[in-house]
C-alpha cells in the first residue's frame, strides 16, 4: 500500500508541473507574457497543488466561475524544495502557520470522477513573501490545459473514463530530501 501522505507529480530531473486554475483574464495574460503578470495579484497567497486530478476536483474540470482556464507550471525543482523549506503545515501551531511564508496542507486524493481516495495529496500556498520568486525565479513555463481538460471532462460525462484516463497527465512519486519528507509527510 501506498503512503498516505506521499507527493506524486509530474517531473523530470529539473523541474516539477504544479496546476493552477484561474479566470480567462489571468490565464490569457500569463500565457501572452510567459509569465504570471496582472491581473494576477502578487498580494495574496496562491496555491499551487501537483495532483492533476485534486485540480480537477476544486475546479470542476473547468466549470466553477474564476477557475474556468487550467495552466500547467513547470517550475524548478529548486524552487518547489525551497518553498517546502520555508513551509508549515496548516495542522501545526496557528502562531507558526502566521509566521511562515508558505503552507501546506494535505487532502484527500481524488478519482476522476471526484471521489476521495485513500491518500493525501499535496496543496502548497505561496505566501506574498515568496510570490515574486515563484512567478519570476522559479517557473519555467505556463502550459494551457483547458483544451484537454474539458476533452476530459466530456469523456468522462459520456462514460468513457479508459479514454479520458489518456489525457491525464502522469504523475509518479516525488522524491523529496530525506529533511523535508520527515517534516511535511509524516505529521499529515
Amino acid at each position: 500500500m501506498a503512503p498516505r501522505y506521499q507527493i506524486r507529480a509530474d517531473h523530470d530531473a529539473a523541474t516539477i508541473v504544479v496546476y493552477q486554475a484561474y479566470s480567462p483574464a489571468i490565464a490569457d495574460a500569463a500565457l501572452r507574457a510567459g509569465r504570471f503578470v496582472p491581473p494576477f495579484s502578487f498580494h495574496r497567497m496562491t496555491w499551487i497543488k501537483p495532483s492533476f486530478l485534486w485540480l480537477m476536483h476544486r475546479s470542476n474540470w473547468g466549470r466553477k466561475p474564476g477557475q474556468e482556464r487550467i495552466l500547467a507550471v513547470r517550475m524548478t525543482r529548486e524552487g518547489w524544495e525551497e518553498a517546502l523549506s520555508r513551509a508549515a503545515l496548516t495542522t501545526a501551531d496557528p502562531a507558526e502557520v502566521a509566521r511562515a511564508a508558505v503552507h501546506v496542507q494535505w487532502d484527500p486524493e481524488r478519482s476522476p470522477r471526484g471521489a476521495a481516495l485513500n491518500h493525501y495529496s499535496i496543496q502548497v500556498g505561496v505566501g506574498r513573501s515568496v510570490l515574486r520568486a515563484y512567478t519570476d525565479d522559479w517557473t519555467v513555463s505556463l502550459t494551457d490545459l483547458t483544451p484537454q481538460v474539458r476533452k476530459a471532462a466530456a469523456l468522462l460525462r459520456a462514460g468513457r473514463a479508459a479514454q479520458a484516463r489518456l489525457l491525464l497527465p502522469g504523475e509518479r512519486v516525488y522524491p523529496l530530501p530525506r529533511a523535508l519528507e520527515d517534516r511535511l509527510c509524516s505529521a499529515g
